[in-house]
């Protein structure tokens, strides 16, 4: 009896251990050991260097070299910045000759009704000509004697560059005067004849002209003007 529980506690023993080292064996004979550390992967690939992400225009061109701002290449300058441009310097009377004859456009009538006169730079040098003209009828060729007449300006005046050898305009429009031999005037008033009229402009000088046919007939003492123009009137 005793004989048979000492093998029957010897047979469970021995199981036990060959459980056991069968488990063993199971986890030597399959797959990679538990303990064992995987490599590391290298920090740079070789042959593959890593791609760096693109840069954006506009974050390129708001970080210029240098610390501060910068003109891309071939860009123009700006014109407030060009030293060569400039305004050329008003005309002086001594720079200009003028002259005058009868508009292609006038009012009906038998006076002048309107005439254009020419200024021509007769310098060596560009200038400018601006501004409403006065004007007066010459008296006897003193200027005491003249007699101014109330100009009525139309349109705006602008600068108007003049080469040398080049010109500019001012339209003068009368009061017309009405019917044959000395004619009259709408309003009752008498005609007025001038053989020569003074034309100034300010900062230019006065300048007397003469009609190349005929002489400067109106009525009321008024006349409407037009600025100076690069624009020929007809």
């Amino acid at each position: 009896m005793q004989y048979r529980d000492t093998i029957r506690v010897t047979t469970s023993a021995l199981a036990v251990v060959v459980a056991a080292l069968s488990l063993s064996a199971c986890q030597s004979g399959g797959g990679e050991p538990t303990d064992k550390t995987p490599s590391q992967a290298p920090a740079t690939a070789t042959g593959s260097p890593k791609a760096s992400a693109p840069t954006s225009p506009a974050a390129e061109t708001s970080r210029p070299s240098g610390g501060g701002t910068s003109t891309p290449a071939g860009a123009p300058a700006s014109p407030a910045s060009d030293a060569s441009a400039g305004t050329a310097p008003r005309c002086k009377a001594s720079a200009l000759a003028a002259t005058a004859y009868q508009a292609a456009d006038r009012p009906v009538g038998t006076g002048t009704g309107a005439a254009i006169v020419e200024f021509t730079n007769t310098s060596g040098k560009a200038c400018t000509l601006k501004g409403h003209p006065s004007v007066a009828g010459a008296g006897n060729g003193s200027p005491e004697h003249n007699t101014p007449l109330v100009v009525t300006p139309a349109g705006s005046a602008a600068s108007v560059r003049v080469a040398p050898g080049g010109k500019a305009w001012v339209k003068l429009t009368f009061v017309q005067v009405q019917g044959e031999a000395d004619g009259y005037c709408a309003s009752g008033a008498k005609p007025a004849a001038y053989p020569t009229l003074v034309v100034g402009l300010t900062g230019s000088g006065a300048h007397q002209v003469a009609l190349s046919d005929g002489v400067f007939a109106e009525c009321d003492n008024k006349v409407t003007a037009t600025a100076v123009t690069a624009v020929k009137p007809a």
